[in-house]
């Protein structure tokens, strides 16, 4: 069990946190939330030991192994199975659990195709996600994962989801996303105001109960300004009476011992809304037959898709990773050209984009107020102030330069520019990225309330459910659009590569009423997963009944060893060969149990499937 202990921190006049004390019990997975720059991430160093308190102690149990996602990349293997296989725990009994990995590799999104290859060769967000491979399986007591998501697309986000679930050691996670914490945590945790706060339940109970606290904080405070108010009243009236003066005397060590309460620090919030331009006709946006690729030998990423985009629509556009989501935005916006089909846009079209490539396109040596300026010729600096302060950035933080500025501040920037240009048209690429869980929720309030249209790259499966009415879907090699919200193509549809245990998600269709090209596609998707659920179980049941048919070959050679060691009564070679022979024998009955195990599963998980197959109307 973890236990943190009257913990400090700050850094010159700032502080991030004040006696801080808190414990884990055995499987606790807590939600660790608080505004962007309060001090989570630090708190993680502190409990790793890569940073100091300034006092206070994190004491954990002797063999406690404590597992943690690292930004830092830092390959030692040539490929990135064996890369993967660095976080496998040590075996005494030497059997292989290469599999293990390879299940955790595929359910982040990296297949198999990219096993052999070089770490050094992944892009960014896959080395990140061969990072997170090697911590989920290396099994830790204690889990910590700072932005687990955001390298993430919303399929691995989604396997990633469910395997926490399932995690039996204890959790403490940093994430943006409130829906995916909410799904997996069983408790949240808040630094706030300088202290820690931490309750049973989700996201919300936390944040209910901080509000209440601070009502009644401060429903008590003007009520103790009040009475001080007519103390102070009472003080100045008969201070000079002499048939008073005990009275006066009273009630002056009454105020000095009582003390004042402080008024609560306000807190700052985006507060913001687009700056819609007026549009009249039906369609600010028309795609037809569009197609495209990078050429050679890469394969389309975008076929045939054609759709319309009207004012008031909120299209999710979903996907796995390097399908073709950002590229479809900027086929939109016109930096890409198709290669078949066309994008008509109206004449009265006013497109603001946020793309995930522009964080560093901003001008590093700008301020944030120079930033904005720039953006648009008839943005004054009196209107870029007063963004700036809607952006959070009041005062002499407008003055900041881009390049002191954190992840999420430059995001916040990019947030700024979009609102100088008065637009109908929003083309967003990941826009919760860098943003705190209170950002995202202004930034959902004011997309909802924007007069325009939306199209949204996205794996917050929160801002989809609050938002898309519309989806574009990139999955199983195709695109498509999907006429409904998230929930109803999850219920009617579902993710291709969806796990068989997330049933919730993903439930079986009946054949009967349905033509014969679903009735293929679904028998289909049903058989892939099937492949994909218990292939990796087949595999290990090979691997051990080869290594089986190997111990058995050692243990009958040490045995006529022992054998004859035993005619010639050889002391030295009878003990030799007698602990190689039960070794080999005690190895034998682990691989047996192992392998009856497995057996079983794979039966279970066959009639499983052999059951949805019926279900669907399949025999």
């Amino acid at each position: 069990m973890l236990k943190v202990n009257n913990l400090c921190k700050q850094y010159g006049p700032q502080v991030l946190f004040e006696d801080v004390s808190f414990s884990l019990t055995q499987g606790e997975k807590v939600g660790l939330v608080g505004r962007n720059g309060h001090g989570k991430s630090t708190l993680f160093k502190i409990i790793l030991g890569q940073e100091e308190a300034d006092s206070g102690e994190v004491s954990v149990p002797k063999y406690y192994r404590t597992g943690h996602l690292s930004q830092r990349i830092d390959f030692a293997e040539p490929t990135v199975i064996k890369e993967a296989c660095l976080g496998l725990p040590h075996n005494e009994d030497g059997i292989d659990e290469t599999y293990k990995a390879e299940a955790i590799l595929m359910g982040l999104g990296i297949g198999e195709e990219l096993f052999e290859s070089s770490p050094l060769s992944l892009s960014g967000g896959y080395q990140v996600r061969l990072n997170l491979a090697k911590v989920l399986v290396s099994g830790p007591d204690l889990l910590l994962l700072d932005e687990p998501t955001n390298y993430l697309d919303i399929v691995s986000a989604r396997w990633l989801e469910r395997f926490l679930r399932e995690w039996k050691g204890e959790l403490i996670m940093i994430t943006h996303d409130r829906g995916f914490m909410d799904a997996v945590t069983t408790h949240t945790m808040a630094i706030h105001r300088c202290k820690v706060r931490k309750v049973q339940g989700p996201t919300s109970k936390l944040y209910e109960q901080i509000l209440t606290e601070e009502e009644t904080y401060e429903q008590t405070r003007l009520n103790e300004e009040k009475k001080r108010a007519d103390v102070e009243r009472f003080i100045a009236r008969f201070r000079a009476s002499a048939t008073k003066a005990s009275a006066v005397q009273s009630r002056v060590k009454a105020l000095e011992k009582k003390g004042k309460l402080e008024e609560l620090r306000d807190i700052k919030n985006l507060d913001f809304a687009f700056n819609a331009a007026p549009f009249q006709s039906k369609y600010l946006l028309e795609a037809r037959d569009l197609t495209f690729g990078y050429g050679g030998d890469s394969p389309l990423l975008i076929n045939g898709l054609s759709f319309t985009a009207a004012k008031g629509d909120r299209i999710g556009v979903i996907g796995k990773n390097g399908r073709g989501k950002s590229t479809l935005l900027n086929l939109l916006n016109g930096e890409l050209k198709p290669l078949n089909g066309d994008v008509n846009v109206n004449q009265n079209t006013r497109t603001a984009f946020f793309g995930q490539t522009n964080i560093d396109r901003l001008t590093k040596a700008n301020t944030v107020e120079q930033e904005l300026m720039n953006a648009h010729p008839a943005c004054t600096r009196g209107i870029a102030r007063k963004i700036c302060g809607s952006m959070m950035f009041e005062g002499d933080n407008a003055l900041k330069k881009i390049e002191v500025l954190s992840g999420g501040e430059r995001a916040r920037v990019l947030l700024g520019k979009l609102l100088v240009c008065p637009a109908n048209l929003l083309l967003l690429d990941e826009p919760t990225n860098h943003l705190d869980m209170d950002s995202i929720d202004s930034l959902i309030e004011a997309i909802d309330a924007f007069s325009g249209a939306a199209l949204m790259v996205t794996h917050s499966e929160l801002m989809l459910d609050a938002l898309a009415t519309r989806l574009i879907i990139f999955d199983g090699g195709t695109v498509s659009l999907f006429e409904g919200g998230y929930r109803e193509f999850l219920e009617k549809v579902g993710w291709e590569s969806e796990a068989a245990e997330d049933k919730s998600a993903r439930k079986p269709k009946a054949a009967k009423g349905v033509n014969r090209k679903e009735l293929r596609k679904l028998r289909a998707d049903l058989s892939a997963e099937k492949t994909r659920v218990i292939g990796p179980i087949q595999k290990r049941i090979a691997a051990i009944e080869g290594s089986i048919v190997e111990t058995e070959k050692l243990a009958e050679s040490e045995n006529r060893l022992l054998l004859a060691a035993s005619e010639a009564v050889a002391a030295e070679a009878i003990s030799v060969h007698s602990k190689a022979y039960h070794d080999a024998m005690g190895q034998m009955d682990s691989l047996f149990d192992e392998l009856e195990t497995l057996t079983a599963e794979l039966e279970s998980k066959t009639a499983e499937f052999d059951q949805r197959l019926r279900e669907a109307g399949f025999e």
